[in-house]
Formats: structure tokens, sequence, C-alpha cells
């Protein structure tokens, strides 16, 4: 049987971005949120949150380890698997991937080394600094990578000739039509993922009676972020939705598995698209739902898929469900927010068990909801590389065979098995070590530590003889 080196490489592509993506999405989020602890123990001079920057910085530069070990392959199969795409695109792709490497990676790189060897060394004031630095480059760095992701999806501000994109207004191509919404989109997608981490991990401790002041601290903290990040995250979906309705209608169509235009259309809830026959079976749908969350307009009309040829429509299956998985989690997280709310009254965020076994195992709920959206987000472009201009079969390399990008993707597979394997030993044995290693540090450094001026909390905590772990 001979291997379609199309389907492959396709395979292949989708197969590192999904690994890598889980990585950078964690770290976004979780660089914020070390920026805010570092801030809070500048301010009021209070140990604890010193102690829990610490324990996540540490956690922090384990992914963002694996982050940086995943991440090379991407540039590397733009010219070994897509070498016809990355010629075409270059004058733009080329450019994009150089300036996430100097505005952003370099940040992250440099600042990364002061914040993981500064303390005690440096003002806690510049250890702030290095925290907000590191938190500002790893949104630098999706500014550039969701920009350029968002270029292949909305193409803008180029000319083409003799088959090579040329930009003719940068501003346009940086800024192309879907770049806001995604920007924002998988910001909060990030902030989501760390937050729930956070709150997961510190609930995992206050269900085993470890650290509880300071991992009460990090999951009320983590609950009011969850709070404004999950219903946030819902409306900039929204206006999402819009733009892929005026821009990738296919996409759209596919996304809700609608055939035929028309007005008034009904919302699936479920159903089995079939698309050799151009149907569903067994749907389940709210009339008119459709068109008014789509067109916000009950009678709003929307293409469906039979406006494009069989072979330029996506695959189906894969963004419909991708689609309501993506959704299903993220209605999810918005309960789990509210409920942190409601539970705040009597302090029953820190002791109800299903609420805290519940935060456990939501913290894998972002990363299901992130590699949903991104199966939604790159089969629903398919079959285009550039959304209209240039297909997946067009900016494959010439000269690739099957076999040879059969033989890489096993090889990919293999070394990210050995990354992962790593990165979640370490990670685990992090987190079941605990803050014990920042308070041993704390008392070493307590000799030489600049005196500081102690807030009330501070002093209160200092002044508790009971033990920290119940």
């Amino acid at each position: 049987m001979e291997l379609d080196p199309l389907i492959i490489s396709r395979l292949q592509f989708a197969f590192v971005i999904a690994f890598h993506a889980i990585f950078p999405a964690f770290t976004i989020g979780l660089a914020s949120f070390l920026a805010l602890l570092y801030g809070l123990y500048v301010k009021t001079s209070n140990t604890i949150w010193e102690q829990l920057a610490q324990f996540w910085t540490k956690v922090f530069a384990v992914v963002f380890g694996m982050g940086v070990v995943s991440g090379i392959v991407m540039s590397f199969q733009f010219g070994t698997n897509w070498s016809n795409f990355s010629q075409a695109t270059a004058n733009f792709i080329g450019p994009m991937l150089s300036y996430e490497v100097l505005t952003a990676f370099f940040l992250e790189a440099g600042f990364l080394g002061v914040l993981l060897f500064g303390r005690g060394r440096v003002s806690p004031g510049v250890h702030l600094f290095a925290a907000i630095m590191v938190a500002v480059g790893t949104l630098i760095s999706t500014f550039w990578i969701l920009s350029t992701n968002s270029w292949m999806h909305t193409p803008a501000g180029f000319e083409i000739k003799d088959g090579t994109f040329y930009i003719t207004s940068w501003f346009e191509a940086i800024f192309n039509p879907s770049f806001p919404y995604r920007f924002l989109h998988m910001g909060l997608a990030s902030f989501l993922a760390g937050g729930f981490v956070v709150a997961g991990v510190s609930a995992w401790f206050l269900l085993r009676g470890h650290e509880i002041e300071a991992n009460r601290k990090a999951l009320s903290l983590s609950l009011w972020l969850l709070l404004i990040a999950a219903p946030a995250q819902a409306v900039v979906g929204d206006f999402h939705g819009i733009n892929t309705l005026e821009h990738q209608p296919a996409k759209l169509a596919a996304i809700e598995a609608i055939w035929e235009t028309d007005t008034a259309v009904p919302l699936a809830l479920f159903a089995i698209p079939d698309q050799e026959n151009q149907t569903n079976h067994l749907e389940l749908s709210v009339p008119k739902m459709g068109s008014l969350i789509l067109t916000h307009d009950l009678n709003g009309e929307i293409k469906g898929l039979s406006e494009w040829p069989k072979e330029e429509q996506p695959p189906v299956w894969f963004t419909f469900f991708g689609f309501r998985i993506m959704v299903g989690l993220g209605f999810l997280m918005i309960a789990f927010a509210v409920a942190g709310l409601v539970l705040r009254k009597g302090g029953r965020i820190y002791h109800n068990h299903y609420f805290l076994q519940g935060l456990r195992l939501m913290s894998v709920a972002p990363f299901i909801a992130l590699l949903a959206g991104w199966i939604v987000t790159e089969t629903g472009r398919a079959p285009w590389l550039v959304y209209g201009i240039m297909s997946h079969a067009e900016g494959l390399t010439p000269s690739l065979t099957g076999g040879v990008a059969l033989f890489t993707l096993l090889g990919y597979m293999g070394v990210y098995a050995v990354v992962f394997a790593a990165g979640v030993y370490y990670l685990t044995k992090v987190i079941r070590l605990g803050m014990e290693e920042e308070k041993e540090q704390d008392g070493a450094n307590d000799n030489h530590r600049p005196m500081r001026p102690m807030s009330a909390s501070h002093a209160s905590f200092d002044d508790d003889p009971s033990p920290a772990r119940s």
C-alpha cells in the first residue's frame, strides 16, 4: 500500500502542534499569575506570597523547558514537509517568526534566569520586574504567533507575483481581520489553563491538609481570576464566531453542520454529520437558535456547505464535535467559577470535599478545550493552508515520500514521549515537595535578607503557633 505524504504530513503537523500548544498556553497564564504573586509579596511583605511564587516558578521553569524543546520542531517542519508553502510565504512568515524570537523569546529567556536564580541576589523589586518581563514576553510571543496563524486564515495586506506572496501593508497583514479575536481568545484560554491548574493543585494540597494557609490564598486568588476569565471567554468566543461567519463561512457551516443555505437556522445540539450525503442523522436542535447566536437575528441567513464543492469543504465531523467539546467544557469552567463565588460564604471553598475534588479534575479541562479549539480552527480551514489561495496539496514538499514522512512522524512521537515522560516526572516531583524547600530557604536567607517593614498579615502569620500543616 502506497503511503500518502500529504495525509501523513498533516498528521505529523497536527501531532506536533497539539503536543506543543499545551505548554505555551500554560506558561502564558502562569507567568501572569507569577507576576501577580511577586507583586503581592512586594506590596505586603507577606512571605506566604513569596513562597507561593517560588513554588510556582519551579513549575513554570519545567513547563517552559518542555515548550521550548517541543517548539523547535515546529519551524523545521515548514522546510521539511511544506517547502512550497515556506517558499511562497517566506516574505511574511520568515520575518514574523524572527520578530517572535527577537522581541519575545530573548526577553523571556533572559529574565527567566533572574527569576529562577535571583532570589537573595537581587532586591524584591528587581525580582518582581523580572517576573513582569517574563509575563510580557509570553504575551508578545503570543502576539506574533497568533498574528501569523491568523494571516493564514484571513490573509490581508499582500499581493502575489509569480506564485510568491509580497507584503504591501505590514499593518494590514499583522492586524488581519481575525487576529484581534483570536489573540484575545487564546490569551483567555491561557489564563484559564493556568488558573485551573493552580486551583486544582491548591485543592489537592488542601484535601491532603498541606500548607493550609498558603494554598487557601492561592485557591482564593485563582478562583477570583477564573470568575473574570471564564465568562469573558464566552463573550470573546461569540465575537470570534461572528468574525468567522464573515470571513470563513465554510468553516462556520462545518462547525454547525449546516448543509443548505437558509434563514432561521436551528442550533444543532447533537447530530451525526454525514458529509458524503450532505445531511445529519439523529439531529437534536433548537429552532432558530443557530441564526440568533451566529447572526444575532432570529431570521438571519447562514450559508450552507452545499455552496462549496465537496473538495473545498472542511471535514465536518472533526469541526462539529471539536467545537461542542470546547464549548461544553467552557460552560463547565464558568459553572465552577460561579460555584466558587457561591461557596465563598463561610469559607466553604476550602472545605467542600466535592468542590475541591472537582477542581482537581478540572485542572485538565482547559487543555482538552484548547486542543479541541485548535482542531476546530485548523480542520475548519481545510483544505487551505492560506485560506482560499493555497491548498495543503499545493504547499507540500514535492519530493517528500510517504515513507519519509511516516519515519519522521514516528521519530517525533518517540522523542516527544520521552520529553513528556521526563517532564511529568519532574513536575510531579516538584508538586509533591510543595513549599518545604521555600520555607527552608527563607530561614537560610533571613540572616542576609535586607530588613523590611512587616505588614499586619505577615505578623499574624509568623506569630501563629499552630503548625502550617494540619
